[in-house]
This record gives structure tokens, C-alpha cells and sequence, in this order.
């Protein structure tokens, strides 16, 4: 997929899943909620270990209560393995449906950073913040930067350690975590 390395999980195999292939980066994204960033993009490696691919149709087309069963398997891919699995089949389906398997396509055939942010918005577990943190890894990892980008992904263009997106070693991981913890305490501050 990409010649641009991710190192987003501090794990080489699962880095590497994530490097080659658009849908896993899109599924660690989507697993990357109520759950520490790293081991939710480490999700796709645990799917392909104990599933033997990571190709969305074969997954689109698992039976689901195996599939989830597998997904639970201590590490599980997220702190919720059960709506995840279910969630991650059908974001395959939509890749299969829409995109005859190429979730790349999401981003490499949208008209600009705005059709970009809707179409990552129309897919299960992609709010508005989601969408705006994806756009903004995708341009600074992968340079994908349609026209827009930057308003699409907001805050999160900007230089910084403030998402996943500008997370590139081990050293970055712990400064995005330090600004998120940050960004918490000031707002319980103001709420208080």
C-alpha cells in the first residue's frame, strides 16, 4: 500500500500489516476508541494471526459467532471484542459492497478533503473526530492530501503530537498520550 512505513503499534508484524494494508489501517482506526491507541491499531495483526488473512471479503463473508470468538481470544482486539467483531465484518462488507475490496479507494477517489471526511463519516464507528483524525494520518503519513484536507481535518493538521496521526515512534506515543492527558485535565478544570 504504502512506501511510507507506519510504526504506530510499537510492534514490527503489526506495523507492517498496517503498511501494507489500507483496510487494516482503516479497521485500527475504527478500533481506536475507549482503548489505547496502540493496541487498538495492533487489531489487525491479532485478526490475521488467528484467521489466517486479513482480506475484507474472507472476512465480510465469516460466520459471525466464530469470528467474534476469535476476536475475543486473550488479547482481544479491543476491551470490547464482541460489537467490534461485529462492527469490523461490516465495515468489510461496505469495502466489498462499495469499494469491491479496496478500502483505499475511500480516500484515493474522493473529490477533496470534505467528500473525504463524509465518506470516512458514512462508515460504522467514524464520527466527525474520527474522520477529521484519519484525514489528518492519511496526509501526514501517507501523503494523501486532496484539496481541503487541512479544513477536514482540522485541529488535527496542524504540527503537533495530537492524535495517532503524528505518532511515528515510541517517543511520539508518549507525547500524543501527554497532550491528550493535558487536553483531559484543562477540560475537567474548566467543567469543575
Amino acid at each position: 500500500m504504502s512506501e511510507h512505513p507506519i510504526r504506530i503499534t510499537g510492534d514490527a508484524t503489526a506495523d507492517a500489516i498496517l503498511t501494507d494494508s489500507s483496510f487494516a489501517l482503516l479497521i485500527g482506526m475504527m478500533l481506536d476508541q475507549q482503548y489505547p491507541m496502540e493496541h487498538a491499531f495492533r487489531g489487525p495483526a491479532k485478526v490475521t494471526a488467528r484467521f489466517g488473512s486479513f482480506d475484507p471479503q474472507q472476512i465480510a463473508s465469516a460466520e459471525p459467532e466464530p469470528f467474534a470468538a476469535l476476536c475475543a481470544v486473550p488479547p482481544a482486539i479491543h476491551r470490547f471484542p464482541g460489537s467490534m467483531s461485529a462492527r469490523l465484518q461490516e465495515l468489510a462488507r461496505i469495502v466489498v459492497d462499495q469499494y469491491d475490496g479496496h478500502a483505499e479507494r475511500i480516500w484515493t477517489e474522493a473529490a477533496d478533503g470534505k467528500d473525504l471526511a463524509k465518506r470516512l463519516q458514512a462508515l460504522p464507528g467514524f464520527g466527525a473526530q474520527k474522520a477529521k483524525i484519519f484525514v489528518a494520518l492519511l496526509a501526514k503519513q501517507l501523503d494523501v492530501r486532496p484539496d481541503g484536507w487541512e479544513q477536514a481535518a482540522g485541529d488535527y493538521a496542524l504540527d503537533g503530537f495530537r492524535s495517532v496521526a503524528d505518532v511515528v515512534d515510541p517517543a511520539s506515543l508518549q507525547k500524543v498520550r501527554d497532550f491528550k492527558k493535558e487536553k483531559k485535565a484543562a477540560a475537567k478544570a474548566a467543567a469543575g
